[in-house]
């Protein structure tokens, strides 16, 4: 395998947003989700990163969710059925944060992650706390409202993280995954509650 998903588990961007009005079904709704790569380390503390905010801290953000992660494998999904939904033309990259994620990564996804896992990265250590479900948000981040069930039925959920021991993160940091329980991983737990 050759490219940005080839070898390790590794950091390929870190991102962060401000809240922001976005319109969604004729309304103005405020929303972070429109993530932006931050250059150079980003402080990471209990809360989250900073220079990030969460518009809805009912639904994202706090201690299990401070950190939102998505792997780069589903980016060339994301941009083909953008592309067959005419929201965006065909071979048009998807700008990292897309999805609204802090952590843009490579090596990992939510069929090899564990809830309860540990994340070791050099600057910081995070644990797997959930699935992320996705909301109309998303639909307006992507530009079709198809998005949020497309996400339910792929599984392609990313995960909230809590962290464990804050300090920083930057691109290019390699993950270190050290079991947890291994009771349940991301995607079954995700499968399970969308069922529910």
């Amino acid at each position: 395998m050759s490219g940005p998903d080839a070898g390790g588990a590794r950091v390929l961007h870190v991102n962060v947003g401000r809240a922001v009005p976005v319109r969604i079904g004729g309304s103005d709704v405020l929303s972070a989700i429109g993530k932006r790569a931050a250059p150079g380390r980003v402080a990471v503390g209990r809360l989250g990163l900073a220079g990030d905010e969460q518009a809805d801290p009912s639904v994202h953000g706090g201690l299990a969710k401070a950190v939102y992660l998505y792997p780069h494998r589903h980016y060339t999904f994301w941009e083909t059925v953008r592309a067959q939904a005419g929201a965006a033309p065909w071979g048009e990259p998807l700008a990292p944060g897309a999805l609204g994620e802090n952590l843009t990564v490579a090596g990992i996804d939510e069929t090899s992650l564990w809830i309860g896992d540990r994340l070791r990265l050099p600057g910081c250590v995070l644990a797997v706390s959930e699935p992320r479900f996705p909301c109309a948000k998303l639909g307006a981040a992507l530009g079709f409202a198809q998005a949020v069930r497309l996400m339910v039925q792929s599984g392609w959920c990313g995960a909230y993280l809590a962290v464990l021991e804050p300090g920083d993160v930057g691109a290019g940091d390699a993950i270190t995954v050290e079991p947890g329980p291994r009771e349940v991983t991301l995607h079954e737990l995700f499968r399970a509650r969308a069922r529910a």
